[in-house]
């Protein structure tokens, strides 16, 4: 089968750029961004009854077995801080999805498969997922995980009850909170009501609101009395990743522009230096 120049071109050139479609990313400072819904967790108010573990369950159909690590069933825990040195200093911690302002796994994702949505949530389309476990890889809370057991996995984390707010309901395990320590609302005023509890209690409460700023802000928020690290949450930057990664992916549709260019030259240069050798092999041949 033969190809000229045109068809050449378009297979490589359009097939080549077709490769690299950039994710779309939500800049920090956009109203979807910031003031999207979130979950403020109180850490000194929780008193690890675990009923927010059973309620995440429970809406998915799923029996409350208590696990001490996420995974692709338990999309949120609770966890047990003690210091080795005073056993009287402890506090309980909730780990689930952060669902950050400017999410890394959405960026990472070359199919679109995670989505920011308008409300907050930060949500996985199983239909369009091609497996690639990017998500995983890029999100700075150790997060998203995989049903490796299963013939036709899937990426599973925390939706932050996104039908659930759709619906203008509060999330499941915000819902099943009876004391108090789980708080749902709009981010901007749970950063007012995170900050007047550190404001009003500063002796039991350390001066940060954790989320307020890592990795360009998240929807989940915490306070406590005990630092972020020993709470086994990660040191971050307030810098997104994606606004780090940008500036890198942005050229590579140019990268690839140039590659196919370079490639259909090559092509030309090829195809004129056989067309030449014939055309001389032909006026050979007649004398």
């Amino acid at each position: 089968m033969t190809i000229n120049r045109r068809e050449f071109l378009k297979t490589s050139g359009v097939g080549l750029a077709g490769l690299f479609v950039l994710p779309e990313t939500i800049h920090p400072s956009s109203p979807i961004g910031q003031d999207g819904y979130g979950i403020l967790y109180d850490a000194n108010l929780c008193i690890g009854c675990r009923n927010c573990e059973s309620a995440c369950k429970n809406r998915r159909d799923i029996p409350a077995e208590f696990e001490q690590e996420l995974d692709a069933d338990n999309w949120t825990i609770i966890k047990l801080y003690q210091d080795q040195e005073n056993t009287q200093i402890y506090s309980f911690i909730k780990r689930n999805c952060m669902h950050c302002v400017d999410p890394a796994c959405v960026s990472a994702c070359p199919v679109g498969a995670m989505k920011k949505t308008a409300d907050g949530p930060v949500i996985y389309d199983e239909t369009i997922c091609i497996g690639c476990r990017y998500c995983m890889a890029a999100c700075p809370f150790d997060i998203p995980k995989y049903e490796w057991e299963k013939v036709f996995p899937r990426v599973q984390k925390c939706d932050m009850c996104a039908d659930r707010i759709a619906e203008g309901k509060d999330t499941a395990c915000v819902e099943s909170c009876k004391i108090g320590a789980l708080q749902f609302g709009k981010r901007s005023d749970l950063l007012i009501e995170a900050h007047a509890r550190i404001d009003n209690d500063p002796a039991n409460y350390i001066n940060k609101v954790y989320g307020e700023n890592e990795v360009g802000g998240t929807s989940v928020l915490i306070v406590s009395k005990v630092p972020a690290e020993k709470l086994g949450l990660p040191v971050l930057s307030s810098s997104s990743l994606p606004s780090l990664t940008w500036p890198w992916m942005k050229a590579v549709p140019g990268v690839a522009f140039v590659v196919a260019s370079l490639m259909t030259f090559l092509y030309w240069l090829t195809g004129r230096k056989l067309k030449v050798e014939v055309v001389e092999e032909i006026k050979n041949d007649s004398h």
